[in-house]
């Protein structure tokens, strides 16, 4: 059994890595992307003042898509915020099913928090110094630079809120976390490398048995 969730940064490559990991493991790949039928109903607003006609940008802050964006779209500022908790319990429902498999490779959807007791899970952040991750996007996903960094700016605020407010949680808390990696530093190959070998030694433990790695 294999169980990996990946929570990356806007421009650290997480799709990519997450999708060439789960291959090289040989489980299925879960990205962030919800179905658009779900998509639909739950309806999360964009950040305010985001122009209608950037539809590529409107799309990443929806949180709706699934290559380089953060787990949620935006917190409803509203009372109630109805329609970030039924994204909430979707994505939940969606985590604990997959879990249930005992294998696969998550990205996205705070499934860091969400399955942080589970013993057979391995942690993973993937961040990187958000000038790094602004050129990575440019290169990587045909950002223009503007694009990117405002990708950045708000979802690195967004993605942050969003375990603050629903868990209590703080994204850059080493706690939550086996091992936590500069995408931006490193190549894709030699991260993908690096956690295929973290997967495989946290499904034998320290002493060969089936336990979590310790906490660094």
């Amino acid at each position: 059994m294999t169980l990996v969730a990946i929570s990356a940064a806007y421009g650290a490559a997480g799709r990519r890595i997450g999708s060439r990991l789960a291959s090289e493991l040989g489980v299925p790949f879960v990205d962030r992307a919800i179905p658009s039928a779900s998509a639909a109903q739950l309806d999360v607003p964009t950040d305010e003042g985001v122009p209608e006609h950037r539809s590529w940008l409107e799309r990443v802050l929806r949180g709706f898509v699934g290559a380089e964006v953060a787990v949620p779209g935006p917190v409803p500022a509203q009372s109630g915020g109805t329609a970030a908790e039924e994204f909430r319990r979707a994505s939940e429902e969606l985590l604990r099913e997959q879990a249930a498999l005992g294998e696969g490779v998550i990205l996205g959807r705070a499934a860091v928090v969400v399955l942080r007791d589970d013993p057979r899970v391995l942690r993973v952040r993937l961040d990187g110094p958000p000038d790094r991750r602004i050129e990575q996007a440019v290169r990587s996903l045909g950002a223009s630079p503007s694009e990117a960094a405002e990708a950045v700016r708000k979802l690195d605020r967004t993605h942050d809120a969003y375990l603050r407010h629903f868990y209590g949680a703080d994204i850059h808390d080493p706690a939550l976390y086996h091992v936590v990696l500069d995408s931006t530093a490193l190549a894709i190959d030699v991260c993908v490398e690096m956690l295929a070998a973290a997967a495989r030694a946290h499904v034998l433990g320290p002493a060969g048995a089936q336990t979590p790695l310790e906490r660094g």
